[in-house]
C-alpha cells in the first residue's frame, strides 16, 4: 500500500488522496450501475410490458417484463468468472473502465430500441441482448471498485471508504427516480411512445462524469507488487475455488439479503401501483426517493460504526431488521396511508437495508486475499444476486390472481434475509486484520 510519513514523522500513513480518488470513482461507477438498475426496474414495472409485450394480457405482460429484468442476473455469474479472472490478472482499473463503457453503451441503446409494433419479436429480443450486456458489466463493476478502494484504504477505515461504492447505489436510485418522475406524469400515450426513453438516453451524462474520475486512478500497491514480483495467479478462479470455496459459498448466501432491494424497487412498485392496490406512481416513487436520501447519510455512518465494533454486528443486525420490516412496509402499502408508506420505506430501505449495503463491500472483500479478491467478490456476489434478480418475478407469481396477498412475498424476503444472517454469523471478524493477512488461514 502506498504510504507517506505521518504528521508526527514517526511512521507511515496511507496516501489519502489515492483512496479518496478511488472512493469517488467507485461512487460514480456504482451510481451509473444503479441509475441503470433503477430506471430499468421502473420501466419494467410500469412501461415495458405494454411497449415490448403488447399482445399479452396486462398481468402476463408485466410478468414477461419483470423476467427481462432478471435475465441480467443469469449473465452476471458468467461475467463474474471472466471479469474476475481479468481483474486479478491485468488489474482493477482496466476492468473498471471496461465495465463503465459496456454499461453506458447498453443503457443508451435501450433508449433507442424500436417498439414491438415496429419490428415485432425483434424488439424484446434486442432488449434481452442489451440487458445481458448490462448484466456482464454489473458482474465486474462493484467487485473491481470494492477491491481497488479496499486495497488503497487505511487499515482502520476500510469499511468507511468502501461503503462509498454502495452509497453510489443510493445516489443512482435517487437520480433515476427523479428522472423517471419527470416522465411518469406524462399522459400515458406520450410516456409509452417517447417519455420512457429519456432516462436511458440521459445516462450518457453519468458515464462521462464517471470516466473522468476513473481515468486518473492508480492500481493499489499491493496488487502491483504481486504483479511485478510475478506472484499473480495464472488462473485466479481455479485458485479461488481450491483455497476459498467456503468463503465463496458464504458470500453467495450472505448476498441473499439483496432480495430485499429488488423486491422493494421492482415488485413493490408494480404491486402498489396495480389496479387492485391502486397507489399512485408518484407516491411510490417519492417514498423511494425519501428512503434513499436517508440511506445516503446512514450508510457512511454505519460503516464508521463497523470500523469501530466490527463488520458482523452491523451486517447481521441490519439483515434481521430487513426480515422484520418487510412486513411493516407491505402492511403500510395495504393501508393506502401515504404517511405509513413513507415511514415503512424509510425503515426498510433507509435504515435496515443501509446496514448490509454499507458493510458488505468490506465484509465480503476481506474474506479473500489480494490474488483472488476480485474473483471472489465477483463470483460470490453475482451468484447470490441471481436469486435477487428473479425475486420480483417469483413474487409476482406467488401473488397470483389475488394481486393483493402480500404476505407470501414478505415471507420470501424474510427467509432470504435470515439465511443471509446465518451465513454471516459463520464468518471470521476481520475489522482489525491487516490487509496482508486477509484471506489467510487462521494459525
Amino acid at each position: 500500500m502506498t504510504t507517506t510519513i505521518d504528521a508526527t514523522g514517526t511512521g507511515p500513513r496511507t496516501d489519502l488522496q489515492k483512496v479518496k480518488r478511488a472512493a469517488t470513482a467507485a461512487f460514480l461507477g456504482s451510481m451509473l450501475e444503479y441509475y441503470e438498475f433503477y430506471i430499468y426496474a421502473s420501466a419494467a414495472a410500469l412501461v415495458f410490458g405494454k411497449v415490448f409485450f403488447p399482445s399479452s394480457s396486462a398481468a402476463t405482460g408485466t410478468l414477461l417484463s419483470l423476467a427481462t429484468f432478471g435475465v441480467a442476473y443469469i449473465a452476471r455469474p458468467i461475467g463474474a468468472v471472466l471479469l474476475g479472472h481479468l481483474g486479478d490478472r491485468v488489474g482493477r482499473k482496466k476492468i473498471m473502465l471496461f465495465t463503465l463503457g459496456l454499461m453506458g453503451t447498453a443503457t443508451f441503446l435501450i433508449g433507442c430500441l424500436p417498439e414491438y409494433k415496429h419490428i415485432g419479436i425483434w424488439a424484446p429480443i434486442l432488449l434481452v441482448c442489451l440487458r445481458v450486456c448490462q448484466g456482464i458489466s454489473a458482474a465486474g463493476e462493484q467487485s473491481g471498485a470494492n477491491s481497488l478502494t479496499l486495497e488503497h484504504s487505511p487499515e482502520h477505515r476500510r469499511a468507511f471508504f468502501t461503503s462509498w461504492t454502495l452509497t453510489g447505489t443510493q445516489a443512482g436510485f435517487i437520480l433515476a427516480t427523479l428522472v423517471f418522475l419527470s416522465v411518469a406524469t406524462l399522459p400515458e400515450d406520450q410516456l409509452l411512445s417517447w417519455g420512457w426513453r429519456i432516462p436511458f438516453l440521459a445516462s450518457a451524462v453519468v458515464v462521462l462524469a464517471a470516466y473522468i474520475a476513473r481515468r486518473k486512478l492508480e492500481e493499489p500497491e499491493v496488487f502491483t507488487e504481486n504483479r511485478d514480483n510475478g506472484e499473480l495467479e495464472r488462473f485466479p478462479v481455479a485458485t479461488l475455488l481450491r483455497t476459498h470455496a467456503t468463503d465463496v459459498l458464504r458470500v453467495i448466501l450472505c448476498a441473499f439479503q439483496s432480495v430485499g432491494g429488488t423486491i422493494f424497487a421492482v415488485f413493490g412498485l408494480a404491486f402498489a401501483t396495480s389496479a387492485e392496490v391502486g397507489i399512485s406512481r408518484p407516491t411510490m416513487l417519492w417514498a423511494a426517493v425519501v428512503a434513499n436520501v436517508v440511506a445516503l447519510f446512514m450508510q457512511p455512518s454505519l460503516a464508521v460504526l463497523a470500523d469501530r465494533i466490527g463488520r458482523k454486528p452491523v451486517f447481521i443486525s441490519g439483515v434481521v431488521g430487513l426480515a422484520l420490516s418487510i412486513f411493516l412496509y407491505f402492511w403500510a402499502i395495504s393501508t393506502a396511508n401515504v404517511v405509513l408508506i413513507f415511514a415503512g420505506a424509510i425503515v426498510f430501505t433507509g435504515i435496515c437495508y443501509s446496514a448490509p449495503n454499507a458493510i458488505f463491500p468490506s465484509f465480503y472483500a476481506e474474506m479473500f486475499n489480494t490474488k483472488v479478491r476480485f474473483s471472489g467478490m465477483a463470483l460470490g456476489t453475482q451468484i447470490g444476486f441471481a436469486f435477487a434478480g428473479f425475486a420480483p418475478t417469483i413474487a409476482w407469481t406467488i401473488v397470483g390472481d389475488s394481486r393483493t396477498n402480500w404476505i407470501p412475498v414478505a415471507v420470501l424476503v424474510a427467509v432470504a434475509c435470515l439465511i443471509s444472517a446465518a451465513a454471516a454469523s459463520t464468518a471470521r471478524e476481520t475489522y482489525k486484520t491487516p490487509l496482508a493477512q486477509l484471506g489467510k488461514p487462521i494459525t
